[in-house]
Parts: structure tokens; sequence; C-alpha cells
């Protein structure tokens, strides 16, 4: 429990009773700032403009030849927002230009979870952002510096204390651009700029990087893009989407599954479409098996306190952050080793979900304690993992994982189907420089966001200095 006490005059004069926001750790450090005159002005001295566009009719499309990606609050802070990202109609949607993201611009979300901040770089610039996302529009090279501020722990309680709203929390532009700017030296805004802007650089040469590991695996395999007929999907309908309706021997029926969707016609076909040689996933696994963390009991403790628990919603941000757990029941022999190949084993079958999305365990990932929903992988000497990676990741891995899920609201996919997922077996020294180029992505992103924690550390031991010395 928090208790303070507040002259009724400070009541008036911000016309709020509200507890949380006189009482906010972060508004209580600004006020001593204030009055310690380190504050030299606000958010809006520095950028160009902060605004979010009004609510607006979405109407959502299968192709982007008609539209264009649409990324939430949510999603925004995802290693690859686009990956799970719908489709906006360009026709339909009024004013859509001004609701694209333009590059370097920073968002903040402002309704469910307040306060949040992404930086777009050339990856998703472009893209629409939903309505409820604040942009932040720097001025020009100093986005790096506004960036690693704004996502400072200060700032962020600070706008915990504006939030309003009972169901759905929301603050508004206007608090965003009213963020007491505490003075900062030149060298830390030049070097925290630097470091941001390394950090992009190779986030951008990361996502190519991965893209370019993908396309040699699909062109060495002689495989096309799939297209929307190819597999059985709930999404959007369409006036040409065709019912997926077939028959099927009965012999062909086992007791593993009864059900439509993992008997798909569709996916039969798309399996027949891989012409080189192919192996089962069991036999490139180690022990021919795929392993969890298991359960174990979570009890939540302070920060620093335990251990960190990374689950399905924090795992795929491009810094995690996981909450922490009492150590107490938890065995910590099965942590994440590096190279691992983990794939989302629980969630509902949205295209925008996460459900069946792989990763690769990075330098971020090593030695951290996972929960027990992953399908968790390490390969033998038959493939190397980022290989593996590399192919569960495109739309054939994706689709394959997809189609053998059981259940009605949480779906898992199921065991036994897992272990004979076909695998295509390239030339070793086609699979070994697939493997090097995702290794090398996924330790540019580890080094990306070691920038960034640099970046936005200086400003907050900048800060905490002023706080000190006063």
């Amino acid at each position: 429990m928090i208790i303070g006490n507040k002259h009724c005059s400070s009541l008036v004069k911000n016309n709020k009773f509200s507890p949380s926001f006189f009482l906010n750790e972060g508004r209580a450090t600004f006020d001593y700032l204030e009055n310690a005159h380190k504050i030299v002005g606000h958010i809006s001295d520095i950028t160009n403009n902060v605004f979010r566009p009004g609510i607006f009719k979405r109407v959502f499309v299968a192709s982007l030849e008609h539209g264009s990606p649409y990324i939430t609050a949510q999603a925004m802070m995802s290693q690859d927002p686009l990956a799970s990202s719908k489709i906006l109609s360009n026709k339909l949607t009024e004013n859509i230009d001004f609701m694209r993201l333009p590059l370097h611009s920073i968002l903040v979300s402002c309704a469910g979870t307040v306060g949040n901040v992404r930086l777009i770089d050339n990856t998703i610039a472009g893209v629409v952002g939903s309505q409820d996302i604040i942009r932040v529009i720097p001025k020009e090279n100093n986005f790096g510096f506004v960036y690693a501020y704004l996502s400072t722990s200060l700032v962020y309680q600070y706008l915990q204390s504006c939030i309003y709203g009972s169901v759905v929390p929301r603050i508004e532009p206007d608090v965003v651009a009213n963020i007491p700017l505490v003075a900062v030296s030149e060298d830390i805004k030049n070097s925290s700029n630097e470091l941001i802007s390394d950090s992009i650089r190779l986030r951008e040469e990361s996502t190519e990087e991965l893209t370019k590991a993908r396309k040699l695996l699909k062109f060495k395999a002689n495989l096309r893009d799939l297209q929307a007929e190819d597999y059985d999907y709930y999404g959007p309908s369409a006036p040409n989407r065709k019912v997926s309706c077939f028959k099927i021997n009965k012999k062909k029926i086992n007791s593993t599954t009864i059900n439509a969707f993992n008997l798909s016609e569709r996916i039969r076909k798309t399996k027949s479409l891989i012409s080189c040689p192919t192996k089962p996933l069991k036999d490139i696994l180690s022990n021919g098996e795929t392993f969890s963390t298991g359960a174990f009991p979570r009890v939540d403790v302070g920060k620093d306190h335990g251990v960190m628990l990374i689950n399905q919603k924090d795992i795929f941000d491009s810094i995690i952050k996981g909450k922490y757990i009492s150590k107490r029941g938890v065995k910590l022999d099965n942590l994440v080793e590096y190279g691992e190949v983990i794939i989302a084993g629980v969630g509902t079958l949205g295209e925008s979900e996460t459900f069946c999305r792989a990763l690769f365990a990075n330098e971020d990932l090593v030695g951290q304690l996972v929960s027990g929903e992953f399908i968790r992988m390490k390969t033998n000497n038959e493939v190397p993992s980022g290989y593996l990676f590399a192919w569960l990741s495109t739309d054939y891995g994706f689709r394959f994982l997809r189609n053998i899920q059981a259940g009605t609201k949480l779906c898992r996919p199921i065991p036994r189907l897992v272990r004979e997922i076909p695998v295509p077996i390239l030339d070793k020294d086609i699979m070994s420089e697939i493997d090097s180029k995702v290794r090398d992505a996924y330790t540019k992103r580890h080094k990306a966001n070691v920038y960034e924690l640099k970046a936005i550390s200086m400003v907050e031991n900048e800060i905490e200095k002023w706080n000190k010395a006063n």
C-alpha cells in the first residue's frame, strides 16, 4: 500500500481526485526534478508532432495486392509484426495514407496496455497503424534519443498516472506531448541516438537475412509461395473462397484423428509439391522427440527475485520482458540452450495469432525459463537447427503445423503428427549456408537489443544522477 499527503490546492489545480495520479512514483520524480530546476521543457519541444488518428472503418482483404498490412498496439511490440498482421483494404479505407507509419516515427500504445514504445524502421515503414497507437514524429536526426527517453521506466510510470477509463485504460496524445523533459547532456543525447541508430540497422539486416534464408530454402527445394487455396484456414470470408470438401478412404482414418482439418486434402496436395528428398521430423530430432519444459508452480515475486518466466505472450516481442516467479518447485535443469527451435504450442487459429509460429533460441533466450506450452526441438547431425527453423518458419512449415492441431477453444498440435512433418533434405552445403544466415540474423537481433537497452540505460542513469544530486 502507498500512502501520501497532498494539499487540497493540488487537487483543484489538476482537477483530479485519483490516488494513482498523485502517488505515482514517476509523477513524484518529475515533480521533484521540476522543483530542482532540472526540467527543461516537454516532449513537444523536441518533436514535430504528436497525434492519434480517429476511429475509422476497417475492411480487411486477403491479399496485399489490394491492401496494406495493419498492425495493432498489441502486435507492434513483436519482433516481426508483419508475420501476424491483417491486411487493410486500400480502396475501402478513407484517408489511409494519413494512418501510415512513417520511417523513424515512434509509436506509443494508448489503449489497453498503455505506455509500450516502438520505433519504426524500414521493415515496417509505410504500414497502417490502428487508432490505439499515438504517433510521435521526432525532429530530424534526434529520433534515437527521443525513443530512448520515451522508453525509460520513469516515463512509463508517469504515463500510468495519466490513464483514464475503467474497462479499457487509455491516454490521449496531449499526455505524451506534455511529458516533462529532463535536462540531459549533449554527449548522452548523441550517444543514445547513435546506439538506437545502430540498433535499428541491425534489426533491418536481421529481417533481411531471415527473408533471404527462407527464399533460398524454397528456391533450392523448388517450392513456390503458397496460395490461399493450398491450405485450410480460419480467416476473412471472400466471395471466391471455395468450400473445402473432400472424400477419404476410411482405411486412412486411424485412432490418431478423425478431424477433417487434420486429414485435409489441400495439405496432402501441398505436401506433394515437395519434389526433393524429405525426412520426417522425428528422424532429424535428438532422440526422435520434441520436448517441453513441463509444469511447475507459478508464484509471482518482485523483479530480480526468483527466476524470470517467459510465456507465449512475451517471447515474440523485440525485447523480452517476462514475469518473475519463485524458484520453489521449479526445475532449473531444463533451461533454454542456444540453437533450440521453439514453437508456440497453444493458441487459437486466427491468422494473426502466434500459435504454431517458430523462433530460434539466440543469445537472448539462453539460460531462460520458458513455459511448458512451448514445443521445443533439438536437432541431431542430420540437419543444423538453423535450417530446421528456416523450414518451420516458412509458409509451408507453418501451415503443416497448423494443419495438425486439435482442440476447441485452445488448440494444440497432435504430438504424433508433429513428428511426421516432412522436412526437405538439401545438399549439406546449402543447409549449412541457410543455418549460418539464421544464426547470424538472430545474433544481430541480440546485438540490437543490447544497443537499445544500453541507450535507454544511459538516459535513465543521467536522470537518476540529477535525482540523487538533489
